[in-house]
């Protein structure tokens, strides 16, 4: 084996020829300080739309940032062609750091997470009154993962001139939750969107639901005309809507400052990736109480010390017991 001395002359140091032509790679990677802001609005196979000082642009992941995606909401640095015209493409270099993120599992025994909309700050949980029937543990999983992303829920009930709201408000009434009730009729005058408006302002609001519960009708209500998607029906047999909403999309909130978030309806909400001692965060009067408990506590046991935190008076015994049952959920399998 040849060796080299300290003085060695660049004559005399061996270099593999380079075949292709073109410089050698580096580890060194560019930090591209002069890359533009911007968010990503939609992702479709591989190319993200995303929003660059009022313009849309398309662009495609750089290859050094490796596996790591980028998701709807996301903040993220864009170099190359920025001006937006047909046929161009520019480059996402790097994905900023997230304030919050809803995720989700395709079911409770998915070990494989799917985060669904980064940097939303309220989640709108939308559920129809009849047609279809309301979905109680689906709308408790959106909360588990609500609380746990670190969005603040708002419940939106549809189609209320089918049937009354009493019984789903009474069960959720204990988490304090603001919502909103909706009838068909007042989608068609405008009053609708009105009243979901006040609680969209200023804020990115992710918007969830079931298939046919009037989700995308409210999101396009919401929107200006020229940004609305198409819609579908529910089934008259089987109560079940078509999923005509395919992807996850960002759009202006018209009338007001805001973003909206309308993402495919699901069937199902797993929670394989939740771990059940954030959701205490989100009963602020009931944390304290938790520092007597066991290690581990479950809150759901013998001897965890928040039935005598409540006993005391601390707190509202139904602010414990919506805490269980959303803890609960995690243990559950969906399907009603």
């Amino acid at each position: 084996m040849r060796r080299y001395g300290k003085h060695t002359d660049e004559d005399d140091i061996r270099s593999r020829p380079n075949r292709r032509g073109n410089r050698p790679r580096t580890h060194i990677r560019p930090k591209h300080e002069d890359a533009a802001g911007g968010m990503v609005l939609t992702v479709d196979r591989g190319r993200l739309t995303c929003l660059v000082d009022g313009r849309t642009v398309v662009a495609m992941k750089a290859r050094e940032l490796g596996r790591k995606a980028a998701v709807v909401g996301d903040r993220v640095a864009l170099v190359g062609d920025l001006s937006g015209k047909k046929d161009t493409l520019a480059r996402v270099v790097r994905i900023e750091g997230r304030d919050s993120v809803l995720r989700r599992t395709a079911d409770d025994d998915d070990p494989y997470e799917r985060v669904v909309v980064a940097n939303a700050d309220q989640l709108a949980i939308v559920t129809a009154l009849a047609d279809p029937e309301p979905r109680p543990r689906l709308i408790d999983r959106c909360l588990v993962a609500a609380y746990d992303g670190g969005l603040s829920p708002l419940l939106v009930m549809t189609k209320s001139d089918l049937a009354p709201p009493d019984q789903l408000l009474d069960l959720y009434g204990a988490l304090d939750i603001p919502y909103v009730v909706t009838s068909r009729a007042e989608l068609e005058t405008g009053d609708a969107a009105d009243r979901v408006r006040e609680h969209l302002d200023g804020r990115m609001t992710a918007f969830v639901g079931h298939s046919g519960v009037g989700k995308t009708t409210l999101v396009n209500a919401l929107v200006p005309e020229e940004r609305r998607r198409v819609t579908g029906h529910v089934n008259a047999v089987t109560g079940r809507g078509r999923h005509t909403t395919t992807s996850a999309l960002a759009l202006p909130l018209a009338g007001a400052n805001g973003w909206v978030v309308d993402t495919p309806g699901v069937r199902s909400f797993g929670l394989a990736h939740i771990d059940p001692s954030r959701v205490i965060h989100a009963f602020p009067e009931l944390e304290p109480g938790t520092e007597g408990c066991p290690r581990a506590c479950s809150h759901d046991e013998p001897d965890c010390a928040l039935d005598g935190w409540v006993a005391e008076g601390h707190a509202d015994p139904a602010r414990l017991y919506s805490l269980r049952r959303l803890l609960a959920t995690r243990e559950r399998t969906e399907g009603d």
